[in-house]
């Protein structure tokens, strides 16, 4: 975000940080003095200054943060497969129909039926799945040193989540049931409409009553923080009156913000990490780049992209299903389509698509994070802070990986990446930022 400060105190800055000795910052052009004038010795070199960054990293760091996100790619694997197993044993082993008939047995109702099912579906599926669950959200973020909590308040995080979950895919479900039932053949593409509007309806309601959940929400009140966050959301049309910091250090201490929410529910939020850890400069920029998203439409873009990834899913599913009942529905005891005990040859068949298309879902993300790098850039016009951040971020991010490693697996660019931006960013604006300006022309 771009620094808001008084007329007193900013011409007072300048001329501290004008005339300090200390070394310049990486990549920083050498000046010399010609008759007044201020002028560059050599171009600013954005190479050497985005290595002069990661240098910053100690080695140790930098192999344990690289070890902890290559170790991601491996559990991206797991996660499929144990997804897919737990899937085939319900439809093998006819644990699916058991618990369709449990729920048809307690009510005649078919949307509440549903319902019953899913909440049967989820707890077991979250019981069976709980080893692999448990190890990568507390063992192994223990063993990074990246979690604060303990294990009871994990588990109260996993049981409010796990709620969370139930109730409104017990909402989802029934009513995509609901859809194949009184649709026909044309259920997926009635389908994939009410998914898309279900996910706009859950963004709309998660700052107010979901995040809540997790973290206490409170009203900043440091106005040196406050006042320039909210002069740039004004200054870019986001209707925003307070700036809420959030107790995300009872989880970890990763950096974060966000703004969030559609129409009414906007809120601009920042954790508490980000205030203690961070300097003036690095806050900027993290709320500039928050801001992007936001003035840049991407939660509506988010939606249009990825619900069309969810209409070819759809219609998949449709295929999909289909073809299996008709090979083995009958052993596997499942009526049809309309029959909710279908529900783990849905989420089988939907698992295998969404796997393949990682690499494609990972790219609409990371280039509206790289679009959000860019506008928090000229908004905040701080290069530095951006950089520094970065680096923050790189604590369990990968922060120099290859170019098809980052396709692949990288829904927001590398580190090396925003770096660069950023120090590209800088060159591009050292002749006339106030960031890096040297006047040429000094005023009497």
């Amino acid at each position: 975000m771009r620094t808001i400060r008084s007329a007193i105190f900013l011409p007072m800055l300048l001329a501290i940080w004008l005339a300090s000795p200390a070394s310049p910052q990486p990549g920083a052009p050498d000046t010399t003095v010609q008759g007044g004038a201020a002028v560059s010795a050599r171009p600013f070199d954005i190479q050497a200054a985005v290595d002069a960054y990661l240098a910053k990293v100690p080695p140790q760091q930098r192999a344990r943060s690289d070890a902890y996100f290559e170790g991601g790619y491996w559990l991206l694997l797991w996660d499929f497969l144990s997804t897919m197993a737990v899937m085939w044993i319900l439809l093998r082993f006819r644990w699916s129909a058991r618990m369709r008939d449990l729920a048809e047995r307690i009510t005649r109702f078919r949307p509440l039926q549903t319902a019953i099912y899913w909440v049967q579906f989820v707890m077991l599926v979250s019981i069976i799945l709980f080893p692999l669950t448990a190890y990568e959200g507390f063992f192994r973020e223990h063993k990074y040193a990246l979690s604060n909590q303990t294990f009871g308040a994990w588990m109260r995080d996993q049981t409010i989540a796990l709620t969370v979950s139930t109730v409104l895919g017990a909402v989802l479900v029934a009513l995509l049931f609901g859809l194949v039932r009184q649709m026909g053949k044309n259920w997926w593409v009635w389908g994939a409409v009410v998914s898309v509007g279900f996910l706009a309806f859950v963004a709309l309601i998660a700052p107010v009553f979901i995040f809540p959940l997790f973290n206490k929400f409170t009203k900043l009140e440091d106005p040196r923080i406050k006042e320039p966050i909210l002069s740039m959301a004004r200054a870019n049309g986001i209707p925003a009156t307070e700036v809420y910091e959030f107790d995300a250090s009872r989880q970890s201490n990763r950096v974060s913000a966000n703004v969030s929410g559609l129409a009414g529910t906007t809120r601009v939020s920042l954790n508490d990490n980000l205030l203690k850890r961070c300097t003036l400069p690095e806050i900027q920029a993290t709320m500039g780049h928050e801001m992007g998203h936001y003035v840049l439409n991407h939660q509506f873009k988010g939606l249009v992209l990825n619900g069309i990834l969810v209409v070819i899913a759809f219609a998949f599913l449709n295929w999909g299903i289909a073809a299996s009942l008709a090979r083995w529905g009958e052993h596997w005891g499942v009526r049809g389509i309309t029959d909710v005990a279908v529900l783990p040859l849905a989420v089988l068949l939907l698992t295998g698509f969404l796997f393949v298309l990682t690499p494609l879902s990972n790219t609409i993300t990371r280039t509206m994070e790289y679009e959000a790098d860019i506008f928090g850039l000229n908004a905040s016009q701080q290069p530095d802070g951006e950089a520094e951040i970065d680096l923050k971020l790189g604590e369990y991010r990968k922060l120099d990986p290859g170019p098809l490693e980052e396709v692949v697996f990288y829904d927001h660019p590398s580190g090396r990446t925003r770096i660069t931006a950023a120090m590209r960013w800088k060159a591009e604006h050292l002749p006339t930022s106030s960031l890096g300006r040297v006047s040429t022309n000094p005023q009497p």
